[in-house]
C-alpha cells in the first residue's frame, strides 16, 4: 500500500494546493514544508557536536540538552525554543544554512530513516516538495555540487523510502517569472529578496554570475530541467504534470487516475 506522495515543483507552482487536495481525497495526513514539525525533514533546528555543545556555558548546556535529542554523534537543536543570545548562536549552526555537507548529509539522512521506519503503519502522508527541492536547493543552489552528487544524494533518500512505495508528482511550469510576479502580492518583497540572495549568492550563482530576478529566474530554470531528468533517471512511480494552472481540474483527473493505477 502506498504511504508517501510527494508534490514537487518550483516556487508558486501549486504545490501546497495540489498536496493538500490529494491529502483531503485520499484520507493521508498533509504535511506542507515550513509547517515547523515536519517528519523527514529539519526546517528550524541546528546541530551541535560534543566540542561544539562544550563552547556553551554550562547552564545554557544543560538547557540545550533538555531539548535536544542526540543523533550522528551530537545534538539535534529546535532552535525555536530558545529566544535571545542563545537563540543567536544557535542560529549559526544552522541545519541547511551552516553545516558542512560532510556533517550535513548523514544527518538528513538518518531523519529520512527514522521517518520510513515510522511510517510503515500509518495512513499515510502527502509532503508539500522535500523529497527534490531541498536536496537540489542544498548540493545545486548552495554547495554548487555537479548533477551527478544531486543524483546520488536523491538516490539514497529513495532508497530508504522505497518501502513505503512512494508516488511523485512534478508541477512542472513553462512561465516560471510570471508565476512568482503573480505571487508576489502574497508572499511580499521580502520573500523575494531572500529567494534572490539564496539562489544567486550561493556556490552555483556566484559561479554564473547570476544577480537580481533574472538571475533567480535563471537558476530555477536549470533546477527544473535538472529535477525533470533526475526524476527520470530514478525510476520512481511519478507523473509529471505541465502548467498546472492552466487546467487545475483536468490535472488532478490525471493525479489521481495515475495514483489509483499504481
Amino acid at each position: 500500500m502506498r504511504k508517501l506522495i510527494i508534490v514537487e515543483g518550483l516556487p508558486c507552482s501549486g504545490k501546497s494546493t495540489v498536496s493538500k487536495h490529494i491529502a483531503d481525497v485520499l484520507g493521508m495526513e498533509f504535511t506542507d514544508e515550513g509547517s515547523g514539525d515536519h517528519p523527514a525533514d529539519y526546517e528550524f533546528h541546528a546541530f551541535l557536536s560534543e566540542k561544539e555543545l562544550a563552547e556553551f556555558q554550562p547552564d545554557e548546556q544543560e538547557l540545550i540538552l533538555a531539548a535536544a535529542e542526540k543523533h550522528c554523534g551530537g545534538y539535534i537543536v529546535p532552535i525555536g525554543s530558545f529566544c535571545g543570545d542563545l537563540f543567536d548562536r544557535l542560529l549559526t549552526h544552522k541545519i541547511y544554512d551552516f553545516l558542512p555537507w560532510e556533517t550535513e548529509k548523514p544527518l538528513m539522512l538518518d531523519k529520512w530513516r527514522s521517518f520510513a521506519e515510522s511510517a510503515v503503519n500509518s495512513s499515510g502522508y502527502v509532503f508539500n516538495c522535500v523529497f527534490l527541492q531541498n536536496p537540489m536547493c542544498e548540493t545545486m543552489m548552495r554547495f554548487g555540487f555537479d548533477n551527478s552528487v544531486s543524483e546520488g544524494y536523491i538516490r539514497e533518500i529513495y532508497d530508504i523510502i522505497r518501502p513505503l512505495e512512494p508516488f511523485v508528482v512534478y508541477l512542472k511550469t513553462d512561465s516560471i517569472a510570471a508565476e512568482i510576479k503573480k505571487a508576489l502580492p502574497e508572499r511580499g518583497e521580502e520573500w523575494l529578496s531572500g529567494v534572490i540572495d539564496y539562489h544567486c549568492g550561493g556556490e552555483y550563482g556566484n559561479s554564473l554570475g547570476l544577480s537580481g530576478f533574472e538571475g533567480y529566474v535563471s537558476a530555477l530554470e536549470e533546477r527544473q530541467r535538472r529535477e525533470s531528468a533526475i526524476l527520470r533517471h530514478l525510476g520512481i512511480d511519478s507523473i509529471i504534470i505541465e502548467n498546472y494552472k492552466t487546467d487545475s481540474k483536468n490535472a488532478y483527473d490525471k493525479i489521481l487516475a495515475a495514483l489509483s493505477a499504481k
